[in-house]
Parts: structure tokens; C-alpha cells; sequence
């Protein structure tokens, strides 16, 4: 499993045992966009042309495309959590939204 980027729109790229071939979907918008290759060749290329397809077909109709996410997101936590977290952030010198990033970067 991997990911791929272009023009913004990220790709996350499985094997399919099954078909013998690599499958991608564009990741971080809802409008189902999706791709495959046999090889790395044409797999970055299937997936260039599905995002320039896409952005295509949307200006045809007049509809904006989705964006990828902008990278900002709310989270509720218990405040047990919330004070461990920001305990935590505070030893090691950093703002509760750099630690929380740091964290969830582990999880990529």
C-alpha cells in the first residue's frame, strides 16, 4: 500500500492479488475516482489522467471539484485525554497542535 500525488489530489495505491495489477482511488474527497496499472508506468500515468479527467468532467457540468482535506480537523476528547495531551506537549516544548500532528504522523 502506498500513496501518489498530483495536482494536489493524493492517490492510496493497493496490489490486487486477484487482477494481477495495482488499483488506486483518489483519497480526501467523497466523488469516486478510481484507476489501475500493471506496472508503476502505468499506473502513474492512469492515475494523472483520472485527476485531469475528473477536473474536466466537473468544469463540463459546472460543479467545483472537491478538494483534498485542508489539513484541519476538529477532535473531541475526554478531558483526561485533552489535559495528558497537553501535559505531554508541554515537557517536550511544543504547542498541543504540534504534538497532536507528530502523533498522528506515527499512524501514516
Amino acid at each position: 500500500m502506498g500513496t501518489m500525488i498530483y495536482k494536489g489530489y493524493a492517490a492510496r495505491i493497493e496490489y490486487s492479488d486477484e487482477d494481477e495489477s495495482f488499483i488506486g482511488r483518489i483519497a480526501g474527497i467523497q466523488d469516486v475516482v478510481g484507476f489501475h496499472g500493471d506496472s508503476v508506468v502505468t499506473l502513474k500515468a492512469a492515475f494523472e489522467e483520472a485527476v485531469d479527467d475528473y477536473l474536466e468532467a466537473c468544469a463540463k457540468v459546472g460543479r467545483a471539484p472537491q478538494k483534498p482535506f485542508s489539513g484541519k480537523f476538529m477532535v473531541r476528547v475526554t478531558p483526561e485525554i485533552h489535559a495528558h495531551a497537553a501535559t505531554m506537549a508541554e515537557a517536550r516544548g511544543m504547542s498541543l497542535n504540534a504534538w497532536a500532528a507528530q502523533a498522528l504522523a506515527l499512524y501514516r
